[in-house]
């Protein structure tokens, strides 16, 4: 495994910064607050900490609404503080990833104010103007991820501008060279002060369709997946123009040949299209992205045969590339409340992250995912998410899986010395850092356990992926590198649950901190949000 590259299997610790650890009183997390929670994040046996955006913005989306991508925005720190937060993460064998939001921009940034100025002015271009439609209506019909129309108005150039988030973050023009030059050089920035890798935020988002063609409309039933609901307008339309471009695929070529300059480097996009699966495999391989991953294993669906179906889709077409999987971050529903409920005991967490980690690819663990941390109930007068509070009270928002960490119980959670910028729920300081380091069997110390353990079985983290049939509510499936070979059965159930092992033999393996199963004969039992590992042939 040594000769491998870092990125192979890793786990990734998602932190944001916002919510982590506030080191200067204001009740918003940073750097430097980090930094002092380094040792914590080097316990839990992850590769690598990816930094959700620090970069100066007027924070309309929290950071990514980017107004300078070569500075840190004083709420967080400084570049020196952004130094030693790499140098004091690679002293303890922590691999830095940092996003990139480079789709959009916000409406601050000096590109775009120039941009909106006149139509002959050096960055004119930069950014997707059109002209109205003969009677002032937008070009055409695409939407904002965010609710409407995705078009605004600019007075001082009679065009719209085009922004598939929010309206304060225009789309860059990535069909103009200057665009994808001027990128390219904000990312090579950051390679030279250290980091190890990007996560590259909505990567399938940089070219348009050039003739602006309509989007065509959606059926009904299918207006579902990644929270566009049929309360979302989003959900009402096949994304066909405004994003997933043939262009993209010469792009990310660029971008791979930049990042190859640099020593055992990585990028991992996220990939949100029609067919999500298809692009991760499109958009991954040896000139291109080194991972990609999408929001299959971040929808309310979670049964085995949901699992089955998306490994088996995502095996078919991903022959060069290579996968990263999520079962939560800073954009849905934490996963202990999205597939666990109200009514799922401690473990069954322990035993979500597991099964992620047991598939083939690399993983991205979301901060407080290793206390079982459940979605917090955010009051609407609390709110901060603009997507929360234009959809509410359908849509909450993100805000319920951004509350900060909470290291203690004291009232703050020990994040700061003052209020929070967003409240610290109750149930969430009940399972804090401080109580569930005391418990030997808290989901703390199973997720620490686990990955020290999966560390061990080269099987797991850089072996081919077969599955063992379709075996009802469990998800069995086999890992296999060189001569091990794991076969791993999961009960994501409340009940219990048996299956047939198969005519292999098999030996138990233990030391995986999870409520494990029995071999019994042919067969495996398993206690609900129970796993067995087995050594087989």
């Amino acid at each position: 495994m040594d000769q491998q590259p870092w990125w192979r299997g890793a786990v990734i610790y998602q932190i944001y910064p916002r919510s982590f650890q506030d080191s200067d009183g204001n009740g918003v997390g940073d750097l430097p607050g980090i930094i002092a929670r380094l040792d914590y994040v080097a316990s839990l046996g992850v590769d690598a900490i990816w930094v959700s955006p620090f970069f100066r913005s007027p924070m309309a989306d929290f950071g990514y609404d980017i107004a300078d991508y070569r500075d840190v925005d004083p709420l967080f720190g400084t570049l020196a503080d952004f130094d030693r937060l790499v140098a004091e993460a690679h002293g303890r064998g922590l691999k830095v990833v940092i996003d990139q939001v480079l789709s959009h921009t916000s409406d601050q940034h000096p590109w775009f104010r120039e941009s909106r100025e006149s139509r002959d002015n050096p960055k004119a271009d930069w950014y997707v103007w059109a002209d109205a439609r003969a009677d002032g209506a937008p070009p055409n019909n695409w939407l904002s991820i965010f609710g409407g129309v995705a078009w605004q108005w600019e007075p001082r150039r009679r065009q719209y501008y085009l922004h598939n988030f929010l309206t304060a973050q225009p789309d860059l023009n990535f069909h103009h060279a200057d665009v994808r030059r001027a990128t390219l050089d904000n990312v090579r920035f950051w390679l030279d002060r250290g980091v190890d890798g990007f996560r590259l935020d909505a990567i399938n988002f940089c070219f348009h369709d050039r003739q602006l063609r309509d989007n065509p409309a959606k059926p009904v039933e299918q207006r579902v997946g990644r929270g566009f609901s049929p309360d979302n307008p989003y959900a009402f339309q096949y994304h066909y123009y405004n994003n997933t471009q043939p262009e993209n695929v010469a792009f990310l070529r660029e971008l791979r040949a930049l990042l190859d300059e640099y020593p055992d480097v990585a990028a991992l996009g996220e990939i949100s299209s029609e067919d999500s699966l298809a692009t991760m495999a499109e958009y991954t391989g040896p000139d291109r992205l080194h991972m990609g991953y999408s929001f299959e294993l971040l929808t309310e669906d979670f049964s085995a045969d949901f699992l089955r179906a998306t490994i088996r889709a995502l095996e078919a077409q991903m022959v060069d590339g290579w996968p990263c999987w999520a079962i939560s971050n800073h954009d849905v529903e934490r996963v202990a409340s999205r597939w666990g409920g109200d009514a799922a005991p401690a473990h069954a967490a322990s035993l979500m992250t597991a099964m992620a980690c047991s598939l083939r690819g690399s993983v991205c663990v979301y901060q407080g995912e290793e206390l079982g941390l459940p979605e917090a109930d955010v009051p609407f007068e609390l709110l901060q998410d603009p997507y929360g509070i234009a959809f509410w009270p359908n849509f909450k928002g993100r805000d319920g899986c951004r509350t900060p960490m909470p290291w203690s119980e004291a009232p703050h959670g020990d994040f700061s010395t003052a209020a929070p910028w967003l409240p610290i729920p109750p149930t969430h300081r009940a399972r804090s850092v401080a109580r569930q380091e005391a418990e030997a069997d808290s989901p703390l110390q199973r997720f620490r356990t686990f990955l020290r353990w999966r560390r061990s079985q080269a099987a797991l983290v850089e072996g081919s992926i077969q599955l063992l049939g379709d075996t009802g509510p469990v998800l069995a499936l086999q890992r296999r590198h060189g001569e091990q070979a794991i076969c791993a059965y999961f009960n994501p159930t409340p009940v219990p649950q048996t299956v047939a092992a198969g005519a292999k033999p098999h030996t138990v393996l233990e030391g995986h901190g999870l409520l494990a199963g029995e071999l019994r004969g042919g067969e495996v039992v398993l206690p609900p949000y129970g796993a067995l590992f087995l050594a087989c042939r």
